[in-house]
């Protein structure tokens, strides 16, 4: 368990890094796994009405929107 609370935990790093003080920002999938971001961990999904589906770490959030680019979020 402690290895997964780790990944969960260098995931938010990552995406807190990739925003900054952006509301929102783009990025592309290689360069998400070059600075060490793992796909398969994440604390919840939300479905919005639209049918999209973020991905989130704690409480910053990521959509695929094709091509492997990915639209990063923060919940307020």
């Amino acid at each position: 368990m402690r290895n997964i609370n780790n990944a969960l935990r260098k995931n938010r790093i990552v995406l807190k890094d990739t925003l900054g003080n952006k509301d929102t920002a783009k990025i592309h999938g290689q360069q998400l796994q070059e600075k060490g971001y793992l796909m398969k961990y994440h604390t919840h999904t939300y479905t919005t009405k639209k049918g999209d589906t973020y991905l989130y770490n704690y409480e910053y959030g990521i959509l695929p929107t094709g091509n492997d680019w990915y639209l990063i979020v923060k919940q307020d």
